[in-house]
């Protein structure tokens, strides 16, 4: 009788993807290309909700606005009613959801049941400090630390 081998679970991933510089997009494009980057969103996925859940928080995080989920909820589907997108993930989880995706990444955060861009942060400041700095870097030296042993 074969072994069950058990499963290894990672303490932290991340996925990194490369595109074309940016030219001439439009806010919404600019925020897809970077969920795409950063792995939040998958090439050629049609629910993008995650997409508009970082829309609003960025527009909040211009005047210092901490929002609940349902406020997030409904600026988010307004969103994507103006942009005439199908209002798919909208339900009040799959937002939940998609924030503690943004919190992960530290991109978000939550401070007594409401939402920001972390500190009010730029994003690419965010990106090089939280992200590059400490999240990836913690990740490349595990593997170092793997390669080194093997």
């Amino acid at each position: 009788m074969p072994k069950t081998i058990s499963k290894d679970f990672p303490l932290s991933e991340i996925t990194l993807r490369r595109y074309e510089k940016p030219y001439n997009m439009s806010r919404r494009e600019m925020i897809r290309k970077i969920c795409l980057s950063l792995g939040l969103l998958q090439p050629g996925d049609s629910r993008d909700i995650v997409v508009d859940v970082l829309h609003v928080l960025l527009n909040a995080s211009k005047d210092k606005i901490y929002m609940n989920s349902e406020d997030i909820k409904k600026q988010a589907t307004d969103l994507r009613k103006k942009s005439n997108l199908p209002l798919k993930g909208i339900a009040s989880s799959n937002i939940r959801r998609q924030l503690k995706r943004l919190r992960e990444l530290y991109i978000a955060e939550k401070v007594k049941n409401e939402y920001r861009i972390t500190e009010f942060e730029n994003v690419h400041t965010l990106f090089e400090e939280k992200i590059e700095k400490m999240y990836l870097q913690n990740i490349v030296q595990r593997v170092k630390e793997y390669t080194k042993n093997l």
